[in-house]
């Protein structure tokens, strides 16, 4: 199973767009265009705290709790 998480190996910032771009199978910076095109015209308010909360909602590559161990000794 594929997990939404933040990239590594593909990052400017916090690997959000290139976790994204690895998620979906697409090309990274098609992901920072679509966020640039979204955030500057909102006033830049929205897409930043978006980005904000990905950083700290995603867990970053190889982070992410493998299924099946909650609980487990």
């Amino acid at each position: 199973m594929k997990r939404l998480t933040r990239s590594t190996t593909d990052r400017w910032i916090a690997g959000i767009c290139g976790g994204i771009g690895e998620y979906l199978e697409i090309d990274p910076n098609v992901i920072r265009v679509i966020w640039i095109i979204f955030t500057v015209p909102t006033g830049f308010f929205p897409g930043i705290i978006i980005y904000i909360l990905l950083w700290i909602l995603l867990p970053e590559e190889g982070q992410a709790r493998p299924v099946g161990t909650f609980g487990e000794a």
